[in-house]
């Protein structure tokens, strides 16, 4: 089983804690991986793109010249497509570009995506974090013990709302619960900051 170091908030080690091997040490699927990343960004995507098509813009109602006898193409309505200020033909409508991977992939990338972070001795696990009252000195004071002050995802058991609103304010950190978490946020941060109950939480739904 993977082992790394616990810390405590102000930088000094706690111990050490024994990680399930079967969630933070298999080896990253870099294929799965990708196409989580790629389902993601997808269902991020507002898909609210639209154009008009000819029974949408405004004007032609009646038909511009009669059908027969005056040499020049029929035509039924000077809104279509052919026309300047016509409608648009195959344009973009609103939709949605979210769809879903199977749940074992699913699985499989997240597992990759923490996996990953040991490898790379990016994994950052917290005795716990907590705060009397919110204030982003102390949080960039915690993340800098941490060595943990650049890109950092902090993993907490349950919504803490003093660290939550601690980091707010913070470029490059997000807040996350344990339940939160997600490939596209894991891998798009440099350093994973976990707290002890939140490491236990994902092994116990993961494992």
């Amino acid at each position: 089983m993977p082992k790394v170091a616990i810390y405590k908030q102000d930088g000094s080690q706690a111990g050490d804690i024994e990680l399930n091997a079967s969630v933070f040490g298999i080896e990253p699927n870099q294929n799965v991986l990708f196409d989580a990343v790629v389902m993601q960004q997808a269902s991020l995507r507002q898909g609210n793109h639209d154009v008009k098509n000819r029974s949408e813009v405004a004007g032609g109602g009646r038909k511009p010249w009669r059908q027969k006898g005056t040499g020049r193409a029929r035509q039924g309505s000077i809104r279509s497509p052919q026309w300047v200020g016509g409608g648009t033909v195959f344009g973009p409508t609103p939709r949605s570009y979210s769809y879903k991977l199977p749940k074992k992939v699913r699985r499989l990338a997240i597992k990759s995506a923490l996996s990953s972070k040991v490898i790379d001795n990016n994994l950052v696990v917290l005795d716990a974090l907590s705060f009397d009252a919110p204030k982003t000195k102390d949080m960039k004071q915690v993340l800098t013990n941490l060595s943990a002050d650049r890109k950092a995802l902090v993993v907490t058991g349950d919504f803490n709302e003093f660290v939550a609103l601690s980091a707010r304010n913070i470029p490059g950190v997000t807040v996350v619960t344990a339940t939160g978490v997600n490939v596209l946020d894991v891998l798009n941060h440099d350093k994973l900051v976990m707290t002890r109950d939140a490491v236990e939480k994902v092994e116990e739904v993961l494992a």
